[in-house]
């Protein structure tokens, strides 16, 4: 099994980061047999989509030029993807909606290989805010229309750097998350 982490923050040691950074942890500690791997998507470039339909005729390339093939690719091989975010004016952030804006350009070919989903949102909002339902409610919409699994959203309070790992619980809970995997 593949496991591939996708750091939606701009902030490269941010607490979502270490949010799916803990996942990871817990993946390679309890299935030693599955690969985790972590993109930061603010290391890379992608452009927003500009609708001109070539990567429909092209077999599935984006012809700007930025980093969008191989990212799309990195996702292609992979069986789970965890996206990590957080949330910005309730939603997901700004380089995580493009890389997933950028899934058009395979998304027949994606839609019909079998992945799972998960989600990690992180937001100074209590949990009950409706801000992660809002988000969550969006992963389950494009894994119904994927046909992916979705297995599990994750909703974490912490405004402040390092209040992810203050909380011990959270700490544990996330830690753990491998068993529904």
């Amino acid at each position: 099994m593949k496991v591939l982490l996708v750091n939606g923050s701009p902030r490269l040691n941010g607490n979502t980061r270490l949010a799916l950074e803990t996942i990871g942890n817990g993946v390679r500690n309890n299935r030693p047999d599955w690969a985790v791997e972590m993109i930061d998507i603010a290391e890379h470039k992608i452009s927003g989509c500009i609708a001109c339909g070539s990567c429909k005729k092209n077999g599935g390339s984006c012809v700007l030029d930025d980093e969008t093939n191989d990212l799309v690719e990195q996702l292609a091989e992979t069986d789970l993807v965890i996206l990590g975010t957080p949330v910005y004016w309730w939603g997901v952030s700004a380089q995580l909606k493009l890389f997933i804006d950028k899934w058009f350009s395979r998304g027949k070919e994606l839609g019909s290989m079998h992945k799972k989903l998960g989600l990690v949102a992180v937001g100074a909002a209590p949990v009950t805010d409706r801000e992660y339902g809002l988000i969550e409610e969006q992963m389950k919409c494009i894994c119904e229309y994927m046909g992916w699994d979705f297995v599990f959203s994750e909703a974490i309070s912490a405004s402040g750097a390092g209040d992810v790992s203050a909380q011990t619980d959270t700490m544990e809970r996330l830690g753990r998350l491998y068993k529904m995997l």
